[in-house]
């Protein structure tokens, strides 16, 4: 069955490029050319992933970010001119899973598309599946199985990236991990000082999950080295 992906993009040469691109790759391509077109195809359609362009009409790119994560933890990725490290932080702070700046090639769209769908279906409970495989750390648990994270008893919604950035952690425990090598493994890419992105998405885990963000317990920083998980 063919991946669906929801592609929001208000330039429709744009779109259609991408679009192709995408099908050939064997992807059903759902398009929309405005905020408010993207929430009504969301909601009918359920698709997979989702391809987000930040300057659209009627509903900006980052409202339509903010309503999708209230209910769902899709990965989505955004794809825009607007390049700044502030417009990169405000995007993955409020739930994004990657930043693409336009331009950019087909290969490396198709790439980081694959990797988001691929991390998002992994953990996926399977019909001989019976019994959740779960990580315990003090009051925090993470179920490998149901992609689902735990505090203190409490369910916490993480995106797509923030669980498996917990989960190298939590499955590492005793290993400290550098922002290289964090990017390395949960982006599946090479790494290009691309500090803003990692320090944006520990900051997120760190506020879902710690009682104190300024003073954490579980995600730890290793100054001048990286981070590891404290136990």
């Amino acid at each position: 069955m063919k991946k669906r992906i929801l592609l929001v993009e208000d330039d429709k040469e744009i779109s259609k490029l991408i679009a192709d691109h995408l099908e050939h790759e064997n992807f059903k391509v759902l398009t929309a050319f405005d905020g408010e077109e993207a929430v009504s195809l969301f909601n009918k359609e359920e698709p997979d992933l989702i391809l987000l362009d930040l300057m659209l009409p009627k509903l900006s790119g980052m409202e339509f970010l903010k309503q999708i994560r209230e209910k769902n933890v899709l990965p989505i990725l955004i794809i825009s001119a607007k390049g700044s490290d502030v417009d990169k932080a405000l995007g993955l702070g409020f739930g994004a899973d990657d930043y693409i700046s336009k331009p950019f090639s087909m290969i490396e769209l198709t790439a980081r598309v694959h990797a988001a769908i691929r991390r998002a279906t992994q953990y996926i409970t399977t019909e001989n599946q019976s019994t959740s495989t779960t990580i315990q750390i003090k009051d925090l648990s993470l179920d490998l199985h149901s992609f689902s994270v735990q505090v203190r008893g409490n369910h916490i919604q993480l995106t797509s990236k923030e669980f498996h950035i917990l989960k190298l952690f939590m499955t590492n425990q005793s290993r400290v991990f550098t922002k290289e090598q964090i990017y390395h493994f949960i982006w599946e890419d090479d790494y290009y000082g691309n500090e803003n992105v990692i320090n944006v998405h520990i900051r997120r885990l760190r506020e879902k999950i710690e009682k104190d963000p300024s003073n954490p317990q579980y995600i730890q920083t290793v100054w001048g080295i990286g981070y590891k998980l404290g136990i």
